[in-house]
């Protein structure tokens, strides 16, 4: 149902979207305390009579609720019965073209299936008062909405006031203002499928009542299903209010966001397919924990959970690698998987904040169109090469459908690096931590950048709460570890920087040289020499705008290597002492205000005492 024929007299919408309607909670209407129960079907407070003919039909078009007690249950019989109209619409197709007949007084679709056709409207038929003539009734019966298969199993008179339903539903409005002769006359004929006829009774209820006697999911589904086909907006909201109000599940959402797409873009069904989508970006926020689960999820799930800013996921590259594994899988025809990556999913990628080394496979990746990898890898380095203040502007323009500028919820912080290859192999960091991620590091936590690169090896920065161990109290620290590589080492010089708001400008806070293995980290435990209650305090001077902006820099120097790749500067070494015994290299590393003993954690005063053999 469009959202134009979405008006109802009684029932302002305002009133209508608000959980908190006085009434609302009891299963009360919501067209407020206004009430026609006493008119309904009550020919003193009627002016025509509505004939509902319940259609047979085959077996399989029952309601999608009959015989469900859960939401599980629709869902099945409502795919069942699908792909049961499917093979019956393409049966009737090829019958079509193998007869080449075509009747103008028979419908494209078997009107016997209620919900199954999005296009297909409810059929209304204006009788006169007296009945027709035998001729007449055989040319009525040719040009009335019939099926070949169906028969009429019963006869259902209501008293209807037209004012009621036509100030309720625009269906009914147009039925009786249409301007043609037959809309002046008093008895009205409806033809349903026996599998709508629940729902409709319930329809023609709530118009009158603005309540509802059935509260199951499944009757509820196919009551909206019955409001979205006669245009009762009013009837939708409710009935989605109350969906709304059960307890949420993984199919039940997928279900909401997966009816028919008339009903979908409705404006009364959007608060409950907003809900649903919030429920699944919660419930698989963490994607590590099931990743397995969402690969199994279909298009309309897959959607609502990676349009979420809250995400929790390593960084934008695992997102990139997550859907295109998705979209191999459930379209392994590369055509289709193109058209939904380039219509659908590439839209919840958001390449600006995806590394450039991940950048680069997107330009040779053939599941994307060229044109569309050319398009969007240059849009996300532009924007990397943005300041960050027109960065914020350009996420704060970004629509809630399009949010490719906005950064989520990482695991592992977006950083950037510029890369120098002469006169040394060097490059500088940098990474911004709100105040809020700092604040929710206290007592024990840690922050952890993506992965950079330097002499072909993989980077990280790390930012901790550390306890002080010579003051006993709580400070920020900063680290620096190589990702796990094999047995590669070497020496590289670093150094650790903050902006201060004194000046605007990046301070040196820490520098230090450090031989590297795999997996290993070395740091400044109290970066800013002071306590973390004055670190993180309203006053601090590392805060700029609520940001933390830190930099590092590496540098890959000539190492002088001695015995297993240890370097020594400024060591005192005696080849042997006078009895001729093995000597050893000694040298303090200063990594704190000043050195002391402790022996473990980078930062710290380590005393190095390691014996080496030195020939003569």
């Amino acid at each position: 149902m469009k959202a134009s024929c979405s008006a109802d007299l009684f029932d302002p919408q305002t009133t209508m979207d608000s959980d908190f309607s006085p009434r609302g909670k009891e299963g009360a209407g919501s067209s407020g305390d206004i009430s026609f129960s006493f008119a309904f079907d009550n020919d003193l407070f009627s002016d025509r009579v509505l004939r509902i003919e319940i259609m047979s039909g085959p077996p399989e078009n029952k309601s999608d609720g009959d015989g469900c007690s859960s939401i599980l249950d629709w869902a099945r019989n409502r795919k069942r019965r699908r792909e049961e109209i499917k093979k019956e619409n393409a049966a009737e197709l090829a019958l079509y073209r193998e007869e080449h007949i075509l009747s103008c007084n028979q419908p494209d679709t078997e009107e016997g299936v209620a919900y199954e056709n999005p296009d297909e409207e409810a059929v209304a038929m204006i009788e006169e008062d007296s009945p027709p003539s035998g001729d007449e009734a055989a040319q009525s019966d040719d040009s009335s909405w019939s099926m070949d298969c169906s028969t009429v199993l019963k006869v259902k008179d209501i008293h209807i006031s037209s004012p009621i339903l036509a100030a309720k539903s625009p269906f009914f409005y147009k039925l009786f203002s249409n301007g043609m002769q037959e809309s002046q006359q008093r008895n009205i004929t409806i033809r349903i499928n026996a599998s709508e006829e629940g729902a409709f009774m319930e329809l023609l209820g709530f118009i009158y009542r603005g309540a509802l006697s059935t509260t199951t999911p499944p009757a509820l589904l196919d009551v909206l299903m019955a409001a979205d086909k006669f245009e009762v907006a009013s009837c939708m909201r409710h009935c989605c209010r109350l969906l709304r109000n059960l307890p949420m599940t993984p199919e039940s959402a997928l279900l909401y966001l997966e009816l028919p797409s008339n009903v979908l873009i409705a404006d009364a069904v959007q608060p409950l397919t907003d809900a649903a989508k919030q429920y699944l970006a919660t419930r698989f926020k963490d994607i590590s924990k099931y990743q397995e689960e969402v690969l199994n999820l279909p298009l309309a799930g897959i959607e609502a959970i990676f349009c979420s800013d809250d995400l929790q996921v390593a960084s934008e590259d695992n997102v990139y690698e997550l859907l295109l594994r998705w979209a191999r899988a459930h379209y392994p025809k590369l055509e289709e998987r193109r058209e939904v990556l380039g219509s659908r999913l590439g839209r919840l990628i958001r390449f600006p904040f995806m590394t450039c080394r991940k950048l680069k496979k997107v330009l040779t990746c053939n599941d994307f169109d060229h044109d569309l990898a050319s398009k969007v890898v240059l849009e996300a380095l532009f924007f990397k090469a943005e300041t960050p203040h027109r960065q914020r502007t350009l996420a704060s323009e970004d629509s809630p459908t399009n949010k490719r500028f906005v950064e989520r919820a990482y695991k592992y912080r977006p950083v950037k690096v510029v890369e120098f290859e002469q006169p040394y192999q060097q490059c500088v960091v940098y990474l911004d931590l709100k105040k809020a991620e700092c604040e929710n590091l206290l007592p024990g936590g840690r922050i952890y950048s993506q992965a950079f690169h330097l002499g072909g090896q993989g980077f990280f920065l790390s930012a901790h709460c550390n306890m002080d161990q010579q003051s006993a109290f709580h400070c920020f620290g900063l680290f620096l570890g190589m990702q796990e590589k094999g047995s590669v080492s070497f020496a590289v010089d670093y150094e650790f920087a903050a902006r201060t708001k004194v000046t605007g400008e990046f301070v040196s806070k820490y520098k230090g040289n450090y031989t590297f293995t795999g997996g290993k980290a070395v740091g400044y435990r109290n970066l800013f020499a002071i306590p973390w209650s004055n670190f993180i305090a309203e006053d601090s001077l590392f805060f700029i705008d609520g940001i933390l902006h830190l930099r590092a820099e590496l540098t890959i120097r000539k190492q002088h290597k001695i015995c297993r790749q240890f370097q020594y500067v400024g060591a005192t070494i005696s080849p042997r002492n006078s009895s001729g015994e093995l000597s050893s290299v000694t040298r303090l590393v200063h990594g704190g205000l000043d050195s002391g003993s402790i022996s473990n954690g980078p930062g710290l005063g380590v005393q190095l005492s390691i014996p080496l053999h030195l020939s003569d």
